[in-house]
């Protein structure tokens, strides 16, 4: 009988140990047991037992850690000599990227639609154009894009509006060259979205009376500016004439008119909030952006102070998880610091990312808010 080693078997469960301890301690490992979709195509798993390599969200029993590696594409793991698994069929498109297509394919037809000064197309005609029902289309593309189909198609109206309005010679010109029939239609429609009068807008804001005055708080410099409708800008930074630079900016031809004392007691109420957030702050906003944006924003504001939600818990809160991306892109373009309080966003791992008004202005307003919440 040829003689045992017996250091083999215990060096062979070692390196399964080991293996196994890598593969768990990998954050791939965690969304593998997770069988999370939405990292589908970012990386690869093969198991050495089956001889297949496998998307995350395979519903294939889990393997065992120590069988496990993963790759980042799929050439690599068929270089390592694994086949794609039958069951998540890797070497094609998922069903979610297969969703993503359909829903893209239906926002650039409402896009091009509305472009070519047509009606937005019905939702029976875009269900019928997917080949899906009208129910689970409606809810497909609420999940993806964060917007209803409808709520999609006036947000491209209302960005050709603007565009139409700052490229024709007169209002009743970008009227029928943004497809509207009616001007009473146009009008009621362009109140919501430009906050303005359409002939005020296509000059710039002209008309547009804007209230503003600047403040000194622990945070550095404070801009608050107000129009009929409420507070529409909340600036931070180190120098105030910056800071107005950026307001004239975003209303070019308003009548911007300085502090009085009527509003410097509001001014008084903004900075009052930022050095005690415990007092809250329950002022009218005038909030404008698109109704993605609108959407981002209001879930923010629903943030409790002293908390911090991720970009991801973010885009489930607005029935969007696809749309982090797009998430983080609309905290960026807040411009009423504080009152919508984008600080509270964080990332997924908690730790502090960017902030339009610096990272350490976030860090400090977030200790600010868990040191004065019970």
């Amino acid at each position: 009988m040829p003689k045992i080693n017996p250091t083999k078997a215990p060096n062979q469960r070692q390196l399964d140990e080991t293996a196994s301890t890598v593969a768990s301690s990998d954050k791939r490992w965690e969304a593998l047991t997770r069988r999370d979709k939405s990292c589908d195509g970012q990386f690869y798993y093969s198991v050495k037992t089956t001889g297949v390599y496998c998307r995350p969200s395979c519903g294939a029993r889990l393997p065992l850690p120590a069988n496990v590696a993963f790759y980042d594409t799929q050439d690599e793991a068929a270089a390592a000599g694994f086949r794609p698994c039958k069951r998540c069929k890797p070497d094609k498109q998922s069903l979610a990227q297969q969703h993503t297509a359909t829903i893209s394919d239906a926002c650039q037809l409402i896009a091009t639609s509305a472009q070519a000064a047509a009606t937005i197309p019905s939702l029976d005609e875009l269900a019928s154009h997917a080949g899906l029902s009208t129910y689970h289309f409606h809810r497909l593309f609420k999940s993806i894009t964060g917007l209803t189909p409808k709520a999609y198609g006036q947000a491209q109206r209302a960005q050709i509006m603007r565009d139409k309005l700052n490229e024709a010679d007169t209002v009743t010109t970008a009227i029928y060259d943004a497809g509207y029939n009616s001007a009473g239609r146009f009008y009621t429609e362009s109140d919501n979205v430009l906050g303005m009068k359409p002939s005020d807008y296509k000059a710039g804001g002209a008309n547009t009376e804007i209230r503003f005055a600047i403040a000194q708080c622990s945070l550095g410099a404070l801009l608050v500016a107000k129009s009929e409708r409420g507070i529409c800008s909340i600036l931070l930074g180190d120098d105030a004439h910056e800071l107005a630079c950026d307001l004239q900016d975003r209303f070019a031809n308003a009548n911007i008119i300085g502090d009085d004392e009527s509003f410097a007691e509001l001014v008084a109420q903004v900075v009052g909030f930022v050095e005690a957030p415990a007092i809250g702050l329950d002022l009218p906003l005038d909030v404008r952006g698109t109704a993605f944006q609108q959407r981002v924003w209001q879930a923010l504001r629903e943030i409790p102070p002293g908390t911090t939600a991720s970009y991801t818990d973010v885009a489930n809160k607005i029935g969007s998880p696809q749309s982090v991306r797009a998430v983080a892109t609309a905290c960026a373009a807040n411009a009423i610091a504080i009152a919508i309080p984008c600080h509270r966003v964080v990332r997924s791992d908690g730790s502090i990312s960017g902030y339009r008004w610096g990272v350490e202005r976030k860090r400090e307003l977030l200790k600010r808010e868990s040191s004065t919440t019970p």
